[in-house]
């Protein structure tokens, strides 16, 4: 069952996959309702699962599951995998290398593979104030508070 991704519980489980680049609005219009259809069939064991999401930036896909209903198993997030990688390969996308950092360059979302970003880091070219976005929360809440924060406040602060 999908629902709005602001009405899942806090609790809610999320992934976050994050785009090399930005998607096109002609993307985007054609990107949501596969998504939702995605949604609509996802499954564990044969019972429906609530979920919702939403697009960030028109680069971050965000899906969410209410795992009050029902948990994730491991064919459950297999299928969202499996899913994911038909966007990269339909969109010429990358979602799910997690070896590459995006953050807030003013009003921008840049994104750097992570050897770039840790070159950044050296040369002073990004601070520790620098709004870096932390794809590794595992909760809806954890997402509202700690997905878009200063660099010191995730596991980016490693690299200073």
């Amino acid at each position: 069952m999908v629902v709005e991704f602001n009405e899942l519980p806090d609790s809610s489980r999320v992934w976050v996959f994050q785009a090399n680049r930005g998607f096109s609005e002609d993307e985007l219009e054609q990107i949501k309702p596969k998504i939702k259809g995605f949604l609509e069939n996802w499954t564990v064991h044969g019972q429906s699962l609530k979920a919702g999401f939403e697009i960030r930036y028109n680069r971050f896909i965000v899906l969410g599951l209410d795992e009050s209903q029902a948990n994730a198993s491991g064919c459950s997030i297999d299928a969202s995998v499996h899913f994911i990688q038909g966007l990269e390969k339909e969109y010429n996308v990358d979602l799910l290398d997690k070896m590459n950092v995006s953050f807030k360059n003013g009003e921008f979302v840049a994104y750097k593979p992570l050897l770039d970003f840790k070159k950044m880091v050296k040369q002073k070219a990004v601070s520790p104030q620098t709004i870096v976005f932390n794809n590794l929360v595992n909760t809806k809440s954890e997402y509202k508070e700690f997905w878009e924060v200063p660099m010191t406040e995730s596991w980016h602060s490693r690299l200073l």
